[in-house]
């Protein structure tokens, strides 16, 4: 199949989505859809597979104009989306899921199903249990049934929204894989919508980039990556330097620290903070780096030991007293956990600032537009924050919290954030951490820990592993000790 965009235009009130955009996809090639959070891609994307409406434009499969109104009339068209977050039932299982694709009769034929989803998996090498809960897969695991799905709705043109947020290595060597035999053996065609530019230099026979919703440029790859990050940001990038700063007085402490959950025992954990230290905690996903991270925050509430900020006792007290005292949470679910799904900008500030009962909405209102244009947010006061982009969802985030804290966690900080919002988190932390602040942030990008930690710390399996300053360690024993196991140099200094 055969597809042209031509001169998409999409608003969403005064923000302009899309602007004039035209490319072509062709079939047999994986085409990456480079830009910024907030360039267009997925609005363009989403009108390209039935989700939007277009304000204006053509969309022309094999010649012929096409106008669809739905995912279903995109999907019979042949064209499908899997999305940054798989649309699927949790509570089901993966053949319901699967089921759900194609299957609309009263009493679906479950039996053929099956037979039709292992012949599937077995093509592209997938290990999915028909019978388990998708509410157990792993994100990418939930990837592959959505792939799987498509297929048997027999589309052929499959997008994919920033796909690699949240898999592991394993499983994005495995989907790069997949993406390439669906396009060399079965002449498929894929828009694989990214960020990351390592990622699209890899993968993609060409690459299309966005930038403030119009496209700046169109390459066949391969391509000197200088290129693309000028066409993505108008000039080169690079990521702030951490200056060398003295580390100050233990401000927060977690002795003998377990944690229970349904799944894992987290514990114990051992760590003293100082101020304007930064310490990244790395590990495989499910770990027990997030349940330390919540009680450190107050969100958890330690089964058995100490958490002590300031020489103040806090252990077993409620978030709203850690916060009063100078401790924030940024959770990596930025819409469902760290902001207010329907709320705007400006109806997030009342919840963080000290303000009378009756609030000034015309003062909130100037503090907003203050707060939009010092944090660089891509939205207005009235901007509902789930309709922003994950960067500038991250950006209002930042904007709430008080000054002057004593410490802030952070949740992967810059999942799923280009190179310019990734550089502009690390700017605003970097600031805090001269004023004083404690960061400990967990991450699973270890150039990112190497990079910005004073020390480190590994969880495996619930077990919490001694600090180790960043100096004293590469990249590669760092990848051991997530994996359980420690380098032989590494163990030796340990052991001296």
């Amino acid at each position: 199949m055969y597809v042209e965009l031509h001169n998409i235009h999409k608003h969403f009130g005064a923000v302009q989505a899309n602007n004039g955009i035209t490319l072509t996809l062709k079939p047999g090639q994986i085409h990456g859809l480079l830009g910024e959070n907030g360039a267009g891609k997925t609005t363009l994307m989403k009108i390209l597979s039935g989700y939007q409406s277009k304000d204006s434009g053509d969309i022309l499969l094999d010649g012929q104009r096409v106008d669809f109104h739905s995912p279903a009339e995109a999907i019979q068209a042949g064209i499908g989306m899997l999305h940054q977050d798989p649309l699927d039932f949790p509570p089901m299982t993966a053949l319901e899921n699967f089921l759900l694709g194609f299957d609309t009769r009263l009493i679906p034929n479950r039996r053929a199903a099956r037979a039709r989803m292992r012949t599937l998996a077995e093509r592209l090498n997938f290990a999915i249990i028909p019978d388990a809960p998708v509410g157990r897969l792993t994100v990418g695991e939930r990837q592959q049934l959505e792939i799987l799905r498509l297929l048997a709705l027999g589309v052929q043109i499959i997008i994919l929204d920033e796909p690699t947020t949240g898999i592991s290595a394993p499983q994005k060597v495995q989907l790069f894989q997949t993406l390439h035999q669906l396009t060399q053996e079965e002449n498929k065609t894929v828009v694989f919508v990214s960020h990351k530019l390592e990622e699209v230099e890899t993968l993609c026979n060409e690459v299309t980039v966005l930038r403030h919703g119009q496209v700046t440029g169109n390459q066949e790859m391969p391509v000197q990556i200088e290129t693309l990050v000028r066409l993505m940001f108008g000039q080169s990038v690079a990521l702030p330097d951490k200056p060398p700063l003295p580390i100050g007085k233990t401000v927060l402490t977690a002795e003998d620290v377990m944690i229970e959950n349904q799944r894992l025992q987290v514990g114990p954990c051992h760590l003293a903070v100082r101020t304007g230290e930064v310490i990244g905690i790395a590990g495989m996903e499910g770990s027990g780096q997030s349940h330390f991270l919540r009680a450190l925050a107050g969100l958890l509430s330690p089964r058995h030991g100490h958490i002590t900020l300031a020489g103040q006792q806090l252990t077993g007290h409620p978030y709203r007293e850690f916060l009063a005292r100078g401790v924030s949470l940024l959770p990596a679910d930025r819409i469902d956990e760290g902001l207010v799904k329907g709320l705007s900008i400006a109806e997030h500030f009342p919840l963080r600032r000290s303000t009378p009962f009756f609030i000034d909405w015309a003062e909130n209102q100037t503090y907003t537009q203050a707060q939009i244009d010092f944090f660089n947010i891509k939205g207005r006061p009235e901007t509902p924050v789930d309709a922003l982009s994950g960067g500038n969802q991250q950006r209002v985030l930042l904007a709430l919290q008080q000054p002057n804290l004593k410490v802030l966690l952070l949740e992967h900080p810059t999942r799923g954030l280009d190179m310019e919002s990734t550089r502009w988190v690390w700017e605003q932390l970097l600031k805090r951490r001269e004023d004083g602040t404690a960061i400990l942030f967990i991450s699973a990008d270890l150039d990112e820990i190497m990079t910005y930690s004073d020390r480190v710390v590994v969880f495996f399996n619930g077990q919490m592993r001694p600090p180790l300053p960043t100096s004293s360690v590469t990249g590669e024993q760092l990848g051991y000790m997530i994996g359980g196991k420690e380098s032989k140099e590494l163990r030796v200094r340990c052991h001296a």
